[in-house]
């Protein structure tokens, strides 16, 4: 039931947006993901500020296991640098790596929130572009209804 070939062109939209959907959630799980980064930094800028000589924390052992430690010195923070590197760092030291990477993070969501922008806006032009591909069908299909013969009696 092909009609000069909209039919197919409407199937191409179709996938089209589909892709651009999938996009969409991929951007937006990449987002979230991002974001839980963000709120372990927050977390670890928080601990490493305030915790002092002596203080007792919980450090996780994997599989949701816990044991108590004492913190033993302050100035020996270990921290990630990426890439499988880490450095021993002073608490302010410490800190400012951790400041590094959260601003790094807000630059990485704020052009993947750019990304998103882009795919939703690319999907609006197609959904129009099917709206007025249905509407010059359904015109067609009037036209070819009023032109039809009136049935014999």
């Amino acid at each position: 039931m092909s009609r000069g070939g909209g039919s197919g062109a409407m199937e191409e939209i179709q996938d089209q947006l589909e892709q651009l959907e999938r996009q969409r959630e991929a951007i937006e799980r990449e987002v979230r993901s991002l974001q839980q980064e963000q709120t372990d930094i927050d977390d670890a800028i928080e601990a490493v500020d305030t915790l002092e000589d002596g203080a007792t924390v919980q450090v996780p052992l994997g599989g949701g296991a816990y044991v108590p430690a004492e913190v033993q010195q302050m100035d020996e923070v270990v921290v990630s640098l990426g890439g499988g590197y880490a450095a021993e760092q002073d608490q302010p030291g410490a800190i400012e790596v951790l400041e590094t990477k959260r601003r790094r993070l807000d630059e990485d969501i704020a052009d993947l929130q750019s990304q998103r922008e882009q795919v939703e806006s690319e999907t609006r032009q197609l959904e129009q572009q099917a709206q007025q591909m249905q509407q010059q069908q359904m015109q067609q299909l009037q036209q070819q209804m009023g032109q039809q013969p009136e049935g014999d009696g």
